[in-house]
């Protein structure tokens, strides 16, 4: 599957647009930022940096040539517009000056913004910027978050030029970094079907028939929403649930929702009065097709009353409806659906508050190569989003789906350690998804141990644990 068409040709991106986009998110970073000029040579700033991107900005190639690898905070790091790389990365010079040898502004700006998926031109079945079509895959550093390691050598340069030591920002009662618990409500009464067919298929007839005497008695064994709450909440965390309002099939047979969400009225009022957050979990086609968010804004308002009540609304006048009044929650799109070159436009449309789609399916890291949130850019305006990116580090799929890691259970949380070691060093935000129906004890894989494993982790490092709205209200 290839891209689809820009739907306006892309907004020209200026050195200053570049530099003003990253140093906001510099400046987001750490806190109390002093006053310092910060740019490129003509601008004869105090902290200089070189200007080596001859020209790629005004081209659109998705790639830039190859980093170099250079140390910095004792781990090899890649570097773009690095044409220099025997010189010094960083010189601290006399005068409260400062230079930096390799092109670091345009090198975050390059990754942050995502300049390689909205520019590439592949997708996957699901129409997504595959993994293997990505710098970080080609590089080998999607676990490494390559922008933080950029800010820190700015921060270095800061601290020179000013005499003032910068500190990083930091999380609810002052903790130094922080968790987001999140869990994508895909199916809750589906648990029967893979253990009857499997039954069925080895012509098991009595366990077949003891499935669906279980499953037409019993409750299902993923209709469990308020323990998944409760397990959270049992390590001092909140939870974040993303609910499906579509559920029929997508057009090509993927799955959307096994459940209709009007029905769940009681059960969601239940979870927000015991502390969750509750936001949208967009179908598939949602996440490039505006008529089809609006219909499950409208699906998902209808029923809910921390969302606007515009179920009788016509569509045309939701779009008015929503840009006047704001949709203060969140979303992620389901099956971490994402079109470069038209979701973002989408939300900031719509007023979203905050997305956390931004991960990528088939490994846990940095798909922005960065550990905070951040405002994705807008190519069609040339500006920032106005919707916060929580960035997805690790899903649950991820770690064992057979087209994916396949992680033994043992396995897992050694190998997220060092990714949520790197989280904690630059104060970020470590955001988890957890399926309800991975709470199921049936599953061995990715189920509830492996799920505390991590919660114990996090806990142990003193994370806060904060949902999607309080980031919001943190960064802001």
């Amino acid at each position: 599957m290839t891209a689809p068409p820009f739907p306006i040709a892309p907004h020209p991106i200026s050195a200053e647009v570049r530099l003003a986009y990253v140093l906001r998110h510099f400046r987001m970073a750490y806190e109390a930022v002093p006053q310092v000029s910060i740019g490129y040579e003509g601008l004869r700033p105090q902290v200089e940096v070189a200007d080596a991107a001859e020209g790629f900005f005004n081209e659109q190639q998705p790639y830039p040539p190859a980093p170099t690898q250079r140390q910095w905070l004792g781990r090899t790091i890649p570097f773009f517009f690095d044409p220099e790389p025997q010189k010094p990365l960083l010189e601290l010079l006399p005068g409260s000056r400062a230079f930096i040898h390799a092109d670091v502004l345009s090198a975050a700006f390059y990754l942050l913004s995502g300049w390689q998926e909205y520019f590439s031109e592949e997708r996957d079945q699901h129409g997504r910027f595959p993994y293997s079509a990505s710098v970080q895959h080609r590089y080998g550093f999607v676990t490494v978050p390559v922008v933080n390691y950029y800010f820190d050598v700015l921060k270095t340069a800061v601290e020179h030029v000013t005499g003032q030591q910068l500190q990083l920002r930091r999380w609810a009662n002052g903790a130094s970094w922080a968790a987001f618990i999140t869990h994508d409500i895909d199916n809750l009464y589906s648990a029967w079907k893979a253990p009857a067919k499997a039954a069925l298929r080895q012509g098991q007839l009595l366990s077949f028939g003891r499935q669906l005497w279980q499953h037409f008695t019993t409750p299902d064994a993923w209709d469990n929403l308020r323990q998944v709450q409760e397990t959270v909440a049992s390590y001092g965390a909140k939870s974040t649930f993303f609910f499906l309002p579509e559920h029929r099939r997508a057009a090509d047979g993927t799955p959307n929702a096994d459940y209709a969400i009007h029905t769940l009225k009681s059960d969601i009022a239940a979870l927000e009065t015991a502390g969750a957050e509750i936001s949208l979990h967009g179908g598939i086609g949602a996440a490039n097709n505006y008529s089809e968010l609006m219909r499950e804004i409208g699906l998902m308002a209808g029923q809910h009353h921390s969302w606007l009540r515009l179920s009788t609304i016509v569509i045309r006048e939701l779009t008015h409806m929503a840009r006047q009044y704001g949709i203060k929650n969140g979303i992620r799109f389901h099956y971490l659906c994402w079109e470069p070159r038209l979701t973002s436009t989408m939300l900031d449309d719509l007023a979203f508050a905050y997305d956390s789609t931004l991960g990528f399916a088939e490994h846990y890291g940095f798909r922005n190569s960065y550990c905070l949130p951040f405002y994705p850019f807008n190519f069609a305006n040339g500006e920032p989003s106005t919707f916060l990116e929580i960035p997805l580090n690790v899903m649950d799929a991820t770690l064992y789906h057979p087209r994916y890691l396949q992680l033994a259970p043992e396995e897992i949380l050694p190998a997220l350690t060092p990714m949520f070691q790197e989280i904690e060093r630059f104060g970020g935000v470590c955001t988890v998804l957890w399926h309800n129906e991975n709470f199921d004890p049936a599953n061995e894989n990715t189920g509830p141990r492996q799920f505390a494993e991590i919660m114990e982790y996090l806990r142990s490092r003193r994370v806060a644990f904060v949902n999607g709205r309080e980031i919001c209200e943190l960064v802001n």
